[in-house]
């Protein structure tokens, strides 16, 4: 199974989690969702201000790392924060881009507080995407991993 694990992470946390991922499913390709710099403020209070503007306007941030050839994989892993209840607006943007993906998608994703609906936006958000079980944190990832991959998840 071909997977890639693209990751946005504002603070550097989620992006531990992709990384110890990868050392999970050796053969895993990373993508970086980014986004301009300036794009969003270095205060996190000033930041949800934003990314709630850009929820309430549908005005999604553009992303700046050109998309792999996704039809290459079978499972796309996807990392994200969780920003009031929800995945963070550049993964809105990156689970836009590949609606034609034919295989299956997981969101992992990082907390400092409440998850809210983190796991029913991120499945309204991939729209017609397959989406598997996501997993919160870092603890048992290896376990998640072999749910996804060695059992096929679950639709």
């Amino acid at each position: 199974m071909k997977v890639l694990i693209a990751t946005y992470s504002r603070s550097g946390k989620t992006q531990g989690v992709a990384e110890e991922l990868a050392q999970i499913i050796k053969e895993a390709d990373m993508y970086q969702i980014a986004v301009a710099p300036g794009t969003f403020n270095r205060d996190r209070y000033q930041t949800d201000k934003i990314a709630t503007a850009q929820i309430q306007h549908q005005q999604y941030p553009e992303l700046i790392n050109p998309l792999p050839a996704i039809d290459q994989y079978d499972l796309i892993l996807v990392g994200s924060p969780v920003w009031r209840g929800a995945p963070a607006t550049p993964v809105h943007t990156f689970l836009k881009q590949i609606q034609t993906f034919k295989g299956k998608v997981a969101s992992f994703y990082t907390d400092m507080g409440k998850v809210g609906s983190y796991e029913e936006n991120f499945r309204k958000w991939a729209g017609k995407l397959k989406v598997l079980p996501a997993h919160e944190g870092e603890n048992n990832l290896a376990g998640w991993v072999k749910t996804l991959i060695i059992e096929g998840g679950s639709e």
